[in-house]
């Protein structure tokens, strides 16, 4: 293996590998074997026909190839969720070989962890860094991430009643109650939500493109001239006077669009003063509940409350109603008494 380095105009000195080879006549040839170390005694071995060199199959090669060609493809809060995996799956796997890396390794490293759900979030990301590696060439084996029994979880169950709603709406702010109803009523992520804009509207119809799956939805806002109270909110806060007005539907009254720290802030301060409020009235059981609603809480309670559980898949964007029923509805059916 040859060894070339060269300065580039930036100053960084470039280092590529070639391979010392022969060409169909006998002539010299230097063949490319890339810019990365491992990868280049990889092929080189490849091309000699040799054993690959046993330090180019250790998992912390594959995690940082995976972090270098992977991470940068996926949105930001992935790149940083999946940053945060790697760094526990590094302790656990970092100095393995991948071919000594066996299923019951994979289950041992789950039942250490104690943070169980979390657990069977890694094991996901290690399972796409194992087919990567068959991709790439780093080993044969099967994937041995496959058949590995997950942690059981339960899906949050919380349900904001319409006490527990109106209790934390009464003690919020304006901008806050213009990002609870828009999530009520459109049942979008909270993200979704931040970064829906004046611009969206076209020919009395909400569009949004949902950051997670990139699902396209037009939702809405009047039909046969009747506004929708999703199209009442909307006209609501455009007509709000303001010294500036922001293109963004969820802004301060200063024009700034409120982003996840800022909607987390007035959030908890809302969902404090209501839950201080109602232990001071007595009501500790509803204080209680109050302190149990997250904002993320807004979405499921939109699928619970559409009668029709098809029309809440769709508003919620979902292609199996199976998630909607599950892990969305969190109120029981309506049904008759036997008399």
């Amino acid at each position: 293996m040859l060894r070339r380095t060269k300065r580039l105009k930036s100053g960084a000195l470039w280092i590529g590998y070639y391979y010392n080879g022969r060409d169909e006549d006998g002539r010299r040839k230097e063949i490319p074997l890339g810019t990365e170390l491992n990868d280049a005694k990889r092929k080189w071995a490849e091309l000699e026909c040799a054993p690959v060199p046993a330090d180019t199959g250790l998992m912390k090669h594959i995690f940082d190839r995976y972090v270098r060609d992977m991470l940068p493809g996926k949105a930001p809060a992935t790149q940083k969720d999946n940053e945060n995996s790697l760094k526990n799956l590094r302790n656990a796997f970092n100095n393995a070989p991948i071919d000594a890396i066996t299923p019951q390794h994979i289950a041992q490293y789950r039942d250490k962890r104690s943070a169980k759900v979390r657990a069977n979030r890694e094991i996901t990301l290690l399972s796409h860094v194992f087919n990567m590696a068959r991709e790439w060439g780093y080993t044969a084996k099967e994937n041995p991430c496959r058949g590995v029994r997950k942690n059981k979880e339960e899906p949050r169950d919380f349900y904001a009643d319409k006490e527990v709603w109106d209790t934390v709406y009464g003690a919020a702010c304006e901008e806050l109650q213009d990002a609870m109803d828009i999530a009520y009523l459109t049942g979008q992520r909270p993200a979704d939500v931040r970064k829906m804009m004046v611009t969206d509207i076209r020919d009395n119809v909400l569009h949004v493109r949902q950051g997670k799956t990139k699902k396209y939805l037009r939702i809405i806002l009047e039909e046969d001239g009747v506004r929708s109270e999703l199209g009442k909110v909307i006209d609501r806060v455009r007509a709000r006077p303001r010294k500036v007005h922001s293109l963004y539907l969820v802004a301060t009254p200063a024009g700034q669009p409120l982003n996840k720290g800022t909607l987390r802030l007035r959030f908890d301060a809302a969902r404090a003063t209501a839950a201080s409020k109602a232990a001071a009235d007595g009501n500790a059981a509803l204080s209680t509940r109050i302190k149990q609603f997250q904002f993320r809480d807004i979405r499921p309670k939109a699928a619970s409350e559409i009668g029709d559980l098809e029309d809440a898949s769709k508003l919620l964007g979902h292609t199996n109603q199976q998630i909607t029923e599950k892990v969305y509805r969190r109120i029981g059916e309506a049904v008759k008494p036997t008399k």
